[in-house]
């Protein structure tokens, strides 16, 4: 690939779910169709056993499947222990579903602001936000990014805070040759169709090293069953269907490929933008990125996104709200400038096509709109 003018024929969609599809056709119809000949639907082998592969793969001892990564952060902290007075801290940029599974669970939310290169939990914002009813730290690992886990830990250890992990956007990734997932007490992930490791529907599931933290999952999701019909404890039905756990586990061998994809596009934006007036995130050193989006930062970005709808080109941005700013958690007592690193981000960063498949004239088309936009050849 190189930044050479792309003809203005070349669509350029912000996912394609059919090219995804078509690359793992044979074994995703295999697996559907396995789950359709057993009869059996929900919580069965299919699930095990896509747990048991999942688990591998983050080199942690448990993964428990659930209904969807906004359910996985609520059972995840109700089976860390949170209760109804406790904080748990988390990004002011991040998506409403971050601040609904806290609420779903329960604790309360506590803000604090990003840092500016990488958009993750700033830990000194932590520190400062952090009171006497904060017992957990959010870390949200946004874009395929990687929060400063280091950072986080310290405060954490300092305060006395349990440490948990949001990785909806980092299948994948890694942070000093471990995967993200395997270093808070839990973690939560999202199997969501436009993830890097996407289901067919809705799913999630939570990872974690701690067998005790396992077997309450293992009970919260189904009820507050011990075994059938015989609930020890208050749950809720938030089961990963026999379907999507077989899809799950067909796809799941070629992550590690498609997130390569991922980074090599990524790293040719990186080069071909390089120049422009834009900013652009930070790689945290000693991190591997799941290259989940490709956000780009302009005080021009409604123009730009504009320009590059009208050639052709989809975008997103992630997000244009922050959390204290949503109507729905104006009871937080928030207003405007109090989280100043979050609302820059939310005026300005566009997320750019990243996906793998991606063609070589299709990412050409994508700089060639850019760097049309802002007159440079």
């Amino acid at each position: 690939m190189s930044p050479s003018a792309a003809g203005s024929s070349v669509r350029v969609p912000f996912a394609d779910f059919g090219s995804a599809y078509a690359a793992r056709r044979k074994e995703i119809d295999a697996a559907v169709a396995r789950v359709i000949a057993s009869g059996s639907f929900i919580l069965g082998p299919e699930v095990e056993a896509f747990e048991g592969a999942f688990s591998r793969f983050l080199g942690v001892d448990h993964v428990i499947g659930c209904g969807n990564g906004t359910d996985a952060i609520a059972l995840m902290l109700l089976a860390a222990g949170a209760g109804p007075d406790d904080e748990v801290v988390v990004p002011a940029n991040a998506c409403v579903p971050v601040a609904a599974g806290v609420r779903l669970s329960g604790a309360r939310l506590r803000l604090a602001d990003v840092d500016a290169g990488t958009l993750t939990l700033d830990p000194e914002a932590v520190d400062r936000a952090a009171g006497p009813r904060t017992r957990f730290v959010l870390a949200v690992h946004l874009y395929g990014g990687v929060a400063d886990l280091d950072g986080l830990q310290a405060v954490a250890e300092r305060r006395g805070l349990t440490l948990l992990e949001d990785c909806a956007q980092s299948h994948g990734a890694a942070w000093k040759g471990c995967r993200t997932g395997s270093f808070g007490a839990a973690a939560a992930f999202s199997f969501y169709p436009t993830k890097n490791l996407g289901a067919f529907g809705d799913g999630g599931a939570v990872a974690t090293r701690d067998p005790e933290i396992a077997r309450r999952l293992r009970s919260l999701r189904q009820y507050g069953w011990s075994r059938r019909d015989f609930a020890e404890t208050e749950g809720r039905n938030s089961r990963l269907d026999e379907l999507q756990a077989a899809i799950l586990g067909a796809k799941l061998p070629a992550l590690e490929e498609d997130n390569a994809r991922r980074r090599a596009v990524a790293a040719f934006y990186d080069e071909a933008l390089a120049d422009l007036p834009l900013t652009l995130l930070s790689t945290r050193p000693g991190s591997v990125s799941a290259a989940h989006l490709y956000p780009v930062r302009s005080g021009r970005r409604d123009a730009v996104r504009e320009t590059l709808e009208g050639a052709g080109v989809e975008t997103g941005i992630h997000y244009p709200t922050p959390l204290h700013l949503q109507p729905a958690y104006a009871f937080l007592g928030h207003r405007r400038g109090d989280f100043p690193v979050s609302e820059q981000a939310a005026e300005t960063v566009l997320s750019l096509p990243l996906h793998p498949r991606l063609t070589g004239p299709q990412v050409e088309a994508v700089v060639s709109g850019i760097r049309g936009f802002f007159g440079a050849a």
